[in-house]
């Protein structure tokens, strides 16, 4: 578990990051029926409380700050850091698909237990947060937690 004063730190860094940026995110839309989804916004900023980011396939996310307390949200970033590096040019980009990011908010609005969180951590890092896993992880992620569509 990450203590408090780390998730703050991390917080603090990303806010940094975010506010050398606050101009309008030229990361393009490409699929106009995803703008009336309730997770993307047609605004630059984020809403009071909120963070912007993008998955792998351009799609727009307004995600709670408070969702940085959960241990996938973490392992995320830290998988972001990696691939893409920390950059105040552009927006926040995910390494995983919109699919995957709304199993994932859906998963966290719901305060999922500890274990289905640890089986989902070793998902993301085994499939590189990929929608595209295999038949056997996607009957077991069925199983633990149905995720309605």
């Amino acid at each position: 578990m990450v203590s408090t004063k780390k998730l703050i730190k991390m917080a603090k860094k990303w806010q940094r990051i975010a506010a050398l940026n606050r101009k309008r995110i030229p990361f393009p839309n490409n699929n106009k029926d995803e703008s009336t989804s309730e997770h993307s916004s047609m605004y630059s900023v984020a809403k009071k409380g909120h963070f912007i980011a993008y998955t792998a396939d351009g799609k727009r996310y307004s995600i709670p700050i408070a969702y940085l307390q959960s241990a996938i949200f973490r392992e995320l970033f830290k998988m972001s850091e990696e691939e893409y590096g920390i950059s105040n040019e552009g927006p926040i980009a995910l390494p995983c698909d919109s699919v995957f990011m709304d199993y994932l908010i859906s998963l966290t609005s719901r305060k999922t237990s500890m274990e289905i969180e640890q089986a989902l951590l070793l998902s993301i890092v085994s499939n590189r947060c990929s929608s595209s896993c295999s038949m056997y992880q996607q009957e077991i992620c069925q199983h633990v937690v149905p995720c309605s569509s």
